[in-house]
C-alpha cells in the first residue's frame, strides 16, 4: 500500500526516523515513545524498546532495524506482543515535490493468542488496518502546517 505526501522525502525520512517524530506520528496507533532509541536511530543490528498501548493495555514493541538506506527504503523486524512480522517503508520522489510512500508489511498466516489462533484471514485485516492508519497518520504529520513547531 502506498500513499502521494505533499512533502519532500527528506521530510518524510526525518519523520520515519526521529523517535520524538515517530512518538507523535504514531501516538495514534497505541505509540508512547521510545524507552531506548540510540541517537544514530536506524542502523542495522540495533534493537529498540518502544512504549505502546493496545486497547488500554501497556505493552513493549521491538523494532530491529534490517536494512537502512537513508532516503529510500527502511526495512524492520518487529514484535508487538504475539505478532511478528517485517515492515518495509520505501520513498520515491514525486514530482512537484511530494513523495510517494510505501508501507509493506510481511507477517505469518497464523498468529498464536490465548485460547486459540488468529487465521490468515483476521491476520490480515489486522495488518491492513494498521498500514493504513499508519500511512494516513504519517501523510498527516508530514503536511501538517510547520509554523506551530
Amino acid at each position: 500500500m502506498s500513499c502521494a505526501i505533499r512533502a519532500e522525502p527528506l521530510r518524510v525520512w526525518h519523520a520515519l526516523t526521529d523517535p520524538h517524530e515517530v512518538a507523535a506520528w504514531d501516538a495514534v496507533n497505541g505509540n508512547e515513545g521510545a524507552l531506548d532509541a540510540p541517537p544514530d536511530y536506524p542502523k542495522p543490528g540495533q534493537h529498540v524498546r518502544w512504549r505502546y498501548r493496545q486497547g488500554g493495555v501497556p505493552t513493549i514493541l521491538h523494532d530491529r532495524p534490517i536494512e537502512v538506506v537513508p532516503g529510500d527504503h527502511l526495512r524492520s523486524l518487529i514484535e508487538l506482543g504475539q505478532l511478528r512480522f517485517y515492515e518495509t517503508y520505501t520513498l520515491l520522489k514525486e514530482s512537484e515535490g511530494g513523495t510517494r510512500l510505501g508501507l509493506r508489511i510481511i507477517a505469518q498466516n497464523v498468529v498464536p493468542v490465548v485460547g486459540g489462533v488468529l487465521d490468515r484471514f483476521e491476520v490480515r485485516r489486522l495488518v491492513t488496518h494498521m498500514v493504513n492508519s499508519s500511512l494516513e497518520a504519517i501523510r498527516s504529520w508530514c503536511e501538517r502546517d510547520r509554523s506551530d513547531v
